[in-house]
């Protein structure tokens, strides 16, 4: 717990995304795109709201994720690939950041372990030892680790469906080659922290208080099984005074695939003074 209270004053996405030196430049992004059409066909809340139980019922899978940042013609894109274990709520992800401004590709990827209310981090860059990770406690976090990793949690993504409203079926198509509904809506953040499993009501809860919106439009498509195959989420921000606007993907797949996630041991865990 030492590392916890160490860190806990980290400032939103100060652990990975402020590492790769962008935010800072990406304030006052480009607001987000209208969340509903009103010509469309009413869609289905409650299969909305229960995906984050089907993903548990599933157990496992493979994930993608991308986090982008606009501002003005400048697009910046955090990626990352790995597996997610729903029913333990663990995960392991690489994260890719982005080149420099000059081209060159001088940031190694992030490992990330992906834990109940916590998150590791190894290569986490200035004034951490290569063999060390960083730990994070999501419940402290101003943003709840929605964005601070540079990804947002995969279970954490549908919890935050819970609170699904004005949800409107968008129509059927082909992903991955695999018959989905798109559904669209928007959620508030708040209101699902309230109705989330307990894993999760903490971190939403921080979320709440930290972002400038608790509303937040989505797209998420649901295979016939009620899997989340994919979710789209848009956050509003506030990063030093200011407001950024964020989208933030996550895509499923192979699900019932083997998940191996070993947290590290203690003395693995950095304790020093962290630079953004």
């Amino acid at each position: 717990m030492v590392q916890q209270r160490r860190h806990r004053g980290v400032a939103v996405v100060a652990a990975a995304v402020t590492v790769v030196g962008v935010v800072a430049g990406t304030a006052g992004c480009s607001g987000s795109e209208g969340a509903m059409a009103d010509d469309r066909p009413l869609g289905d809340p409650a299969a909305v709201r229960g995906a984050a139980d089907a993903l548990v019922g599933a157990g496992s899978s493979k994930a993608k994720t991308s986090l982008v940042m606009a501002t003005g013609g400048t697009r910046v894109t955090i990626r990352g690939e790995g597996r997610y274990d729903f029913r333990k709520r663990m995960g392991q992800l690489s994260v890719v950041l982005p080149t420099d401004p000059a081209g060159t590709d001088e940031h190694r990827p992030i490992s990330e372990l992906l834990a109940p209310a916590a998150l590791y981090m190894k290569n986490r860059g200035a004034g951490v030892p290569e063999d060390k990770w960083v730990m994070l406690d999501s419940t402290t976090l101003a943003d709840g680790n929605l964005v601070t990793g540079g990804a947002t949690d995969p279970l954490t993504a549908a919890e935050l469906l819970r609170a699904a409203k004005d949800v409107v079926l968008v129509g059927e198509q082909e992903l991955a080659g695999v018959r989905v509904s798109h559904y669209r809506g928007v959620t508030d953040i708040e209101r699902a922290a309230k109705r989330a499993a307990p894993y999760a009501r903490e971190a939403l809860a921080a979320a709440a208080r930290g972002f400038a919106e608790d509303v937040v439009p989505f797209d998420a498509y649901l295979d016939d099984a009620g899997r989340l195959r994919k979710v789209r989420h848009q956050f509003s921000y506030r990063n030093q005074g200011r407001t950024v606007a964020v989208a933030s993907t996550t895509l499923l797949y192979e699900f019932g695939v083997a998940v191996g996630v070993r947290l590290p041991p203690e003395d693995q865990i950095f304790t020093g003074k962290i630079k953004v």
